[in-house]
Formats: C-alpha cells, sequence, structure tokens
C-alpha cells in the first residue's frame, strides 16, 4: 500500500503517512447516497444508513454472429435471437406479436417473422455487432 499524496510506501496498518502525514485512506466504497466513506466489508453506510450495493461480476460470454444470425432467420418470429444475445425485452415483445398472430389471422406473426428475419440477416452480415452487454460479437 503507498501513500495518495506522496506515493511512499507504507505499513498495512498505518493510519498517516510517516512522511507527508496524510491519513490512509482504507479499503472501502463511497456511498452514494451521501458520499460518506464506508470500510470493507460494511455494505450499510453508518452516516445514512443507506443499503450500499453489491457488486457482481458477470462472467463474459461471448456470443457468436454466426448462431444468433441463423436463429434469427429460421426462429426470428419467436426472437430466440434476441434471448441468446441478451435482449430479452426485445424477444419478449417479439413472442408477444407472434402469439398474438392467434387474434390477428397471423399478421402480428408475419410482422414478428419479418423484423426476426431481417435481424438475422443484419447480424450475418455484421451490421449488428454487440450483444446485450455491450460485447462485440464474434
Amino acid at each position: 500500500m503507498y501513500c495518495s499524496n506522496c506515493g511512499r510506501k507504507l505499513n498495512e496498518n498505518d493510519q498517516f503517512c510517516g512522511h507527508c502525514g496524510e491519513k490512509v485512506m482504507q479499503s472501502g466504497q463511497i456511498c452514494p447516497n451521501c458520499g460518506a466513506f464506508v470500510e470493507y466489508p460494511n455494505q450499510i453506510c453508518s452516516h445514512c444508513g443507506y443499503q450500499l450495493p453489491i457488486n457482481i461480476k458477470k462472467p463474459i460470454i461471448q456470443k457468436s454472429r454466426m448462431i444468433a444470425g441463423i436463429l434469427g432467420i429460421f426462429l426470428g418470429g419467436l426472437g430466440v435471437h434476441n434471448f441468446y444475445l441478451g435482449y430479452s425485452s426485445k424477444g419478449f415483445i417479439q413472442v408477444c406479436l407472434f402469439l398474438g398472430g392467434f387474434l390477428t389471422f397471423g399478421l402480428t406473426s408475419l410482422v414478428a417473422s419479418l423484423w426476426g428475419f431481417v435481424e438475422g440477416i443484419l447480424l450475418l452480415s455484421g451490421t449488428i455487432y454487440r450483444d446485450g452487454d455491450d460485447q462485440l460479437l464474434k
């Protein structure tokens, strides 16, 4: 651990830098509600009582543009390609449109299928190149 002011090496239990007198910041995070420093491992701000968000890192799984494109062409009306890419809201809308074809004599099913087909072509051509987590498609 090093001093943030002068850069000198500090001992693990130092509260102040022995060279410049700067207060050593302990490991923790700043409360987004009031701006107070919350030491690790506390998850509740002692100043305002705010429950700090837990930072959970999702594993990065790179999706295939080819698979997404083929899913879009053949199962695009059901929004399978959007679920695969992480666009679950868009996929849900496509499923609802597709199933709404029972009430509209197939009109919304046709719209959802065309939408999926076009997105499949765009995926294969490289026009759509990011997934729902803003990761590049391989």
